[in-house]
């Protein structure tokens, strides 16, 4: 081979040397950037979740929903969750009403059946949590209140929730087990007008969920009683088929029942289903 063969035959291969390095690093750029764009867009199913999802909910689970909802929507830039709190009865007759919404959480499998029962206007329910009830009394308990029973003395003002909302019949079915007999000074639409009745003093005493006590921090003092135990309400929760962002609902319950939304129920008080 000639000098001038070699030097010919040195420079064919350094050019093919470059030209396959040039082609490696391309392929690689091209692979990482695919791999950051899929990891930066929170999926489900491997679709984007996009747009607003509404929750109508039992008004024990405002503080816990509503951390949940501020979770959801950090970890799924592009949707907003908009809750409505409130008697899970009303909010049952709100839906079979017609009223817009895409997720109902219940505080009582009875009061999620009105919907499904109505034309089926919600997907099959699964319970997520549990909730347990707890006399709330002013700070200190001035009253002395230490039983069920104390709550039928004269002379003090107690306050229950409706016996159509379930932290009412949770409540009634208590007493009936006790064989006690309480008049209530006023009957609540909702477990949060029930404690800010105490919250305000315009009440001695009101039954209530263990997690509205906890929420209420130092406004109220809790007194457990044995009778709760025999009272303890399953809260379901489920898909409405009128959704018009279902894949959003059906991730935001996912989120709901996951082991982080369990994590924040289960600190707010409420028991694992």
């Amino acid at each position: 081979m000639t000098t001038r063969t070699a030097r010919r035959t040195r420079r064919i291969a350094q050019t093919a040397g470059a030209g396959a390095a040039a082609l490696l690093f391309l392929s690689a750029c091209s692979s990482s950037g695919s791999d950051t764009s899929s990891d930066s867009s929170p999926s489900a199913g491997g679709r984007k979740l996009s747009g607003g999802v509404t929750v109508f909910a039992a008004a024990s689970l405002k503080e816990s929903f509503e951390t949940l909802g501020k979770q959801f929507e950090q970890a799924h830039p592009g949707t907003s969750v908009t809750f409505s709190f409130g008697g899970s009865d009303s909010l049952a007759a709100s839906i079979t009403g017609g009223a817009p919404a895409d997720v109902f959480a219940s505080a009582s499998p009875k009061t999620m059946k009105i919907v499904t029962d109505a034309g089926g206007n919600a997907a099959e329910p699964a319970t997520f949590v549990r909730n347990q009830l707890e006399i709330a009394t002013l700070p200190g308990n001035p009253d002395q209140v230490t039983s069920l029973k104390d709550l039928t003395g004269s002379g003090l003002k107690v306050v229950l929730c409706d016996k159509t909302v379930p932290c009412g019949a949770a409540a009634q079915k208590a007493l009936d087990a006790s064989g006690l007999k309480l008049t209530p000074a006023s009957y609540e639409q909702d477990v949060k007008s029930a404690l800010n009745k105490v919250v305000l003093k315009e009440a001695d005493a009101a039954v209530v969920y263990k997690t509205d006590v906890k929420a209420a921090g130092g406004k109220v003092e809790g007194v457990e009683f044995p009778e709760s135990a025999g009272a303890v309400n399953d809260y379901p929760i489920a898909l409405l088929k009128s959704s018009t962002n279902q894949e959003t609902a059906k991730a935001f319950i996912a989120f709901v029942r996951s082991a982080e939304g369990q994590k924040v129920l289960n600190e707010a008080g409420f028991l694992k289903p």
